[in-house]
């Protein structure tokens, strides 16, 4: 089920072990990886002082964008979650007065999506 939920774009959750490893280069003093998810072959953090979305782009994956975006600018989020057919939840997130969402990400019905929500909302409120 893992891989199919993969192929379909739902985000599964990563520990921030793994995630501290590979992406510590990114961190600045101070900072740790408190949350994590793997789209794919995407990843997003949320870390104790911002969001950092990791785009790994091409075929081969070698070009690689790395997205910052600090808690103080994120205006406002949304939360659909999962109904009977529609297996996955989804997070919205916009930045300062944007009209449509930076960032659009779903989650596989193993992730308790309103722990997502609670802690972003602790993050930004």
């Amino acid at each position: 089920m893992g891989l199919f939920n993969q192929l379909l774009g739902n985000a599964s959750e990563v520990s921030n072990e793994k995630l501290t490893e590979k992406y510590k280069i990114l961190l600045i003093e101070g900072e740790d990886i408190e949350l994590g998810f793997k789209l794919f072959r995407d990843i997003f953090m949320f870390t104790n002082k911002r969001l950092i979305l990791v785009d790994i782009q091409g075929l081969t994956g070698s070009k690689i964008e790395y997205k910052s975006l600090p808690y103080k600018s994120i205006s406002r989020f949304s939360l659909e979650t999962s109904g009977t057919f529609d297996l996955d939840a989804e997070l919205k997130i916009w930045i300062s007065s944007e009209n449509i969402p930076s960032v659009s990400k779903k989650f596989n019905k193993s992730i308790n999506i309103y722990e997502v929500q609670k802690y972003l909302a602790s993050k930004i409120l």
